[in-house]
């Protein structure tokens, strides 16, 4: 693949003291806060997308056999700073997800493990790039 196809970015801009808005390449705009106002911080950022990043994986792959009644996700890990500094700890994902009684139903419980474990051990971006660790470089325009 090319870098143009591989690459993937946001920008963010100020729009106040401790605010910004983060602005991806399609257009869409997300604020983003330091947790003094309604707005996502970036750990709540972080939490939501391994848990949406999951949570697709796993709604494509189970609604091939049935569509859920109810799908929610829960993302939580502990904010700590120790010598390493600030990061997360005890991340993790519980899925809820009700399929329809029948055939389909019951196709899609029994494969919602898998899907869980494929989505966690190679196919959630998100979640994979956390666990496997990258580096992230910092620099200045």
């Amino acid at each position: 693949m090319s870098e143009n196809e591989t690459l993937r970015s946001v920008d963010l801009e100020r729009i106040g003291i401790a605010r910004y808005k983060a602005v991806n390449s399609r257009g869409g705009v997300l604020p983003i806060g330091s947790g003094e106002d309604p707005d996502f911080t970036p750990v709540e950022l972080l939490l939501a997308a391994i848990a949406g990043c999951s949570a697709i994986d796993v709604d494509l792959i189970t609604g091939k056999r049935a569509q859920p009644e109810a799908f929610s996700v829960h993302a939580s890990g502990d904010k700590v700073r120790d010598e390493n500094g600030n990061h997360l700890t005890n991340l993790r994902v519980t899925f809820d997800i009700a399929f329809p009684d029948g055939e389909d139903g019951d196709r899609a419980r029994e494969f919602l493990p898998r899907a869980i474990e494929q989505s966690r051990d190679r196919l959630c971006t998100v979640s994979r790039t956390v666990a496997l660790g990258s580096p992230v470089e910092f620099g200045q325009d």
